[in-house]
């Protein structure tokens, strides 16, 4: 069973989700909050798997709301729920710690596709669609390094050189199977780097990923 809490400020939206979610054998609803303030505390409270979390709410936001549950060592995975209008936050809910976002007019299975995977460990965010969010805003970037050498990241230089190629193609947007056919790897192997990469590098997810590679400058923003 899936737990799931809802974060946003509208009444009516969380009563949509919950009778979205309440209608499916596999999940739950555990708590609703009005607010990034009432959000924190009720994870910390009960331990959902998951939250559908709102960005724009009164006084403390999603973004923030996110960045202290994950800080907080929390389990739980975020997954933001935004219009097109505001996608600009994405990113910063990305970076806070989200494993992924989706817009509100998405379909209802949809919604329930993204709620687990991200329970499952995955990320909801297309490699393609996430390097397009990037690329978008890559002005959130922090200033690049300077003359700092790249191997001086301690989250790259524990790669190794096939480790590090396979982050920055990841970067890039290609998928498990793009990834296999161009470098002539199995699928299977690629999935083994990518699960040594991600617990190297301290990544949640494959999204986490993709923002070091940014970082890093393994990936130059277009």
């Amino acid at each position: 069973m899936t737990t799931v809490l809802i974060a946003d400020d509208q009444a009516m939206q969380r009563f949509g989700f919950r009778m979205l979610l309440e209608s499916q054998d596999d999940m739950t609803v555990v708590g609703e909050a009005g607010n990034g303030t009432e959000a924190v505390g009720l994870v910390a409270r009960h331990h959902p798997d998951v939250v559908l979390m709102d960005i724009r709410m009164p006084g403390l936001d999603g973004i923030e709301a996110t960045r202290r549950i994950i800080t907080s060592g929390a389990r739980t995975r975020v997954l933001i729920v935004t219009t097109f209008d505001l996608d600009e936050y994405a990113y910063d809910g990305l970076r806070a710690g989200a494993s992924g976002f989706l817009v509100k007019d998405a379909l209802p299975e949809e919604l329930l596709s993204g709620i687990r995977a991200v329970a499952s460990g995955d990320a909801v965010v297309a490699p393609s669609l996430t390097r397009r969010l990037l690329d978008a805003y890559v002005h959130h970037l922090p200033a690049a390094p300077g003359d700092l050498p790249l191997a001086a990241d301690p989250r790259i230089a524990s790669l190794t050189e096939r480790e590090r190629e396979i982050l920055t193609v990841i970067g890039q947007g290609w998928t498990n199977t793009e990834i296999a056919g161009r470098l002539h790897l199995a699928e299977s192997t690629v999935k083994t780097h990518v699960t040594r990469i991600l617990a190297k590098t301290g990544s949640r997810d494959r999204i986490q990923a993709v923002i070091l590679a940014y970082d890093t400058r393994l990936v130059n923003p277009r």
